[in-house]
């Protein structure tokens, strides 16, 4: 069974895990798509969603303070998710982003997938 098992443990340390999920977050956030192993991709969706629904309230004080908690390392892409990003999706009630299949890795034969913005 599978009960209160939210996350993906992506086969690193939870200190690691939390330094991936956040650098890809904010390369996609900076670059508009992302391309790596589809559970990688699935992960980063949920992480950044829940970003974009804290994004949506706007440019004040409390928004850019949560924001900077989660994302601490790049304020340009915290930034451009508050003022670019978040504005788009206001009247949207979830879903701001989807992913694409794009096949197997030749090497290793891991499932592709590209996370793009709706």
């Amino acid at each position: 069974m599978k009960h209160q098992n939210g996350k993906r443990k992506l086969n690193v340390k939870p200190a690691h895990r939390k330094a991936l999920v956040r650098n890809q977050a904010i390369h996609f956030i900076k670059n508009g798509v992302l391309q790596s192993t589809k559970t990688r991709v699935k992960e980063i969706q949920s992480f950044v969603e829940k970003i974009v629904t804290i994004a949506r309230r706007g440019y004040d004080f409390n928004t850019i303070r949560r924001v900077k908690q989660i994302l601490p390392y790049d304020q340009d892409a915290v930034v451009k998710l508050i003022k670019e990003i978040a504005p788009k999706y206001v009247d949207r009630p979830g879903g701001y982003t989807r992913v694409i299949s794009l096949g197997q890795r030749p090497s290793d034969t891991a499932k592709i997938a590209r996370l793009e913005w709706v």
